[in-house]
């Protein structure tokens, strides 16, 4: 039973509004939401629970910025298009990815106040969620899974650093969460700062400062994400302070540290120590120990797991039946690529939710094309036989993950041979 969600002021940024977004304002706030305005530039330092964005020409030519603000909120975002922006694939493809929904300018009220009421309702439940420990990101009986586990269950207790290694939306700091909760630390602080967000010198003062990340982190973990980002003299300083376990201010004050560093990082730090963009010793220190997280696209026996499970989430919070995906939809899952991993499975998942009739969830409300893919390119009879067996086994597992002497059954093959061929295809 879900704990009682307690009732709060509903907190609304709205970021870089045309003139109509300004006139739905006070309707908006008559509904109850206390409503800021704010540039995307200025977003990420502001305090809210769902987020709303007005998306221009420019986001989607340089969307890292959007795609930053978002990853970083931990909330839930609704797009506001410009009907002459309404088509195509590559905006389908960002607002599945990156999206609660969107909705066309000039907005319809009333579906709007709608939509932002679930919005704020699944946020308020991921909330709840993080503070009970979920680790809904951590599911799945696929052996890149069932290792890493294994390697959290050995490196949580160690006071010793940890670089995650990983691709945007993977979870890397939920992992570094994990680490955490299982480490003599978990009563002290976990504190998380991005490295790619300030400038310099900003990110110095936000780091070393008396107030800063790492005083506040004194007595338990502080998490760097994007470590690849951080500016080459703050790499050196922040080794200095590890390793003398001491944090010395410009004013000649200096602070015993008993701080374990996690760290992540997209990018291959020997690329970046060969191209002079990164410390040679920080990385020889990082990588004491590595955490490399499998995207979900080589994790196919994970992805109809996942999907049920976020499906279920989210009915609870509607208060709805559970849905259930066709066995279209379930295909499409299985032959996409999921350059998002679990991030866009949740948020392609929690869109076909909102959006199934009949309690069924089909591929277009996914936002994913049923159709089947692109043919690969030629290769021997044998390179054709094994991408069939692997698309067997992938489609087997995403009907049927849950019975998989059932999957065994459809496939015309033994248990033990469909255990053998999951292993071989690394499936399992």
């Amino acid at each position: 039973m879900l704990e009682a969600i307690p009732s709060a002021p509903r907190r609304l940024l709205l970021v870089d509004p045309c003139d109509h977004c300004r006139l739905i304002l006070p309707h908006l706030e008559e509904a109850g939401w206390s409503v800021s305005s704010q540039s995307l530039d200025q977003a990420l330092a502001a305090s809210y629970d769902i987020g709303l964005l007005r998306l221009r020409g420019e986001h989607l030519e340089r969307p890292e910025g959007v795609k930053h603000l978002i990853s970083r909120s931990g909330t839930e975002w609704i797009a506001l298009i410009d009907p002459a922006n309404q088509s195509g694939p590559s905006l389908d493809e960002f607002i599945g990815e990156w999206f609660f929904d969107a909705l066309a300018v000039p907005v319809d009220l009333p579906r709007l106040q709608g939509l932002l009421g679930r919005a704020f309702g699944i946020a308020r439940l991921r909330g709840i969620g993080n503070r009970r420990g979920d680790q809904h990101e951590l599911l799945g009986q696929s052996r890149p899974l069932r290792d890493l586990r294994k390697q959290l269950a050995r490196l949580g207790p160690s006071d010793k650093p940890v670089l995650i290694h990983g691709e945007s939306g993977s979870g890397k700091e939920l992992v570094a969460r994990t680490l955490h909760r299982m480490s003599r630390r978990v009563a002290g602080p976990f504190v998380s700062f991005n490295c790619g967000v300030l400038p310099e010198q900003e990110t110095s003062n936000l780091l070393f400062g008396h107030q800063g990340k790492l005083a506040s982190a004194n007595g338990g973990t502080l998490f760097l994400d994007a470590i690849h980002e951080l500016p080459l003299g703050q790499q050196e300083r922040l080794l200095a302070c590890m390793r003398g376990k001491v944090l010395h201010h410009a004013d000649g004050e200096a602070v015993p540290l008993d701080v374990r560093v996690l760290a992540s990082s997209r990018e291959e730090l020997g690329d970046l120590v060969e191209q002079r963009c990164f410390d040679p010793g920080l990385r020889q220190w990082l990588e004491q120990n590595r955490l490399v997280i499998t995207p979900l696209r080589k994790r196919q026996g994970d992805i109809a797991l996942l999907a049920s499970y976020f499906a279920d989430l989210y009915s609870l919070e509607a208060g709805r039946r559970p849905s259930h995906f066709s066995e279209e939809a379930l295909a499409a899952m299985s032959r996409h690529r999921w350059p998002g991993n679990v991030r866009e499975l949740a948020s392609r998942v929690r869109r076909g939710y909102a959006l199934a009739e009949c309690g069924q969830i089909k591929a277009d409300d996914l936002g994913l094309q049923s159709a089947p893919v692109e043919g690969a390119p030629l290769g021997t009879l044998e390179d054709y036989k094994r991408r069939a067996e692997y698309q067997a086994l992938c489609d087997a597992l995403a009907h049927y993950s849950s019975n998989l002497s059932h999957a065994a059954r459809v496939l015309g093959v033994s248990r033990p041979t469909f255990y053998r061929l999951l292993h071989k295809h690394q499936l399992l």
